[in-house]
């Protein structure tokens, strides 16, 4: 592996719980209190997650590195997690189920690296996944998604510029296996009203998200 800097893990109380890669966005690494509160709500609510820094991020740089870059970091961060979670004398569990997914740019990456993913996620989870650019709908970021071939789970704002409603309902419509969850005047944060872009996802946003990713996981035998 190339990727420098090691996964930090926010643990479930079930040894056997649901495990996500959560990616950052563009603008804020893993120690934002957006991602931080959003992996210790998840925790909360059953699901354990690891997070980790894109280069650019961990370099303390501002502008994100070339796609080829992000996604291979993912795809270390990837890697690092399952060692992580295959260490010990028993090695992994036979039901342990991983799910890959991000904030905005952090999914997006998620997304284009899933069929390279080994083992291959449960499914991959999308907080406010930027469709396009604002006010350039024209500029779509969905060309690759058909490709992934695993369910897929959109959150996303009623007020995010990055892809309206109809635009993600059209895009849902569209990708077998795909389910949307709208949050009512969320932004690109999921965030409504006061504290948008500083706080966690909505706490019913994550709710849907664990419930979606432990529907997805067998019971532990």
């Amino acid at each position: 592996m190339t990727y420098t800097h090691p996964v930090r893990t926010c643990q479930a109380t079930d040894p056997v719980a649901p495990w996500l890669l959560l990616a950052h966005g563009a603008g804020a690494g893993q120690d934002h209190p957006w991602m931080r509160g959003t992996a210790e709500r998840l925790a909360g609510h059953g699901i354990s997650v690891a997070t980790f820094d894109f280069p650019y991020k961990a370099a303390g740089r501002k502008l994100p590195d070339r796609a080829p870059v992000l996604e291979q970091a993912f795809l270390d961060a990837w890697e690092e997690l399952w060692a992580v979670l295959t260490a010990g004398p028993a090695g992994a569990n036979p039901a342990l189920h991983a799910f890959a997914g991000g904030k905005s740019m952090g999914g997006r990456i998620a997304s284009q690296v899933a069929p390279r993913l080994t083992p291959s996620p449960a499914g991959l989870v999308f907080f406010g996944y930027p469709l396009h650019p604002p006010g350039r709908p024209v500029d779509r970021r969905d060309r690759h998604l058909p490709l992934v071939g695993r369910p897929l789970l959109f959150l996303h704002g009623t007020r995010d510029p990055f892809g309206s409603p109809d635009e993600m309902q059209a895009l849902a419509d569209r990708l077998p296996g795909a389910t949307l969850s709208l949050v009512d005047g969320g932004d690109h944060s999921l965030v409504a009203g006061r504290g948008r872009g500083t706080t966690a996802a909505p706490d019913a946003a994550v709710r849907i998200a664990a419930d979606w990713m432990r529907g997805l996981t067998p019971p532990a035998r």
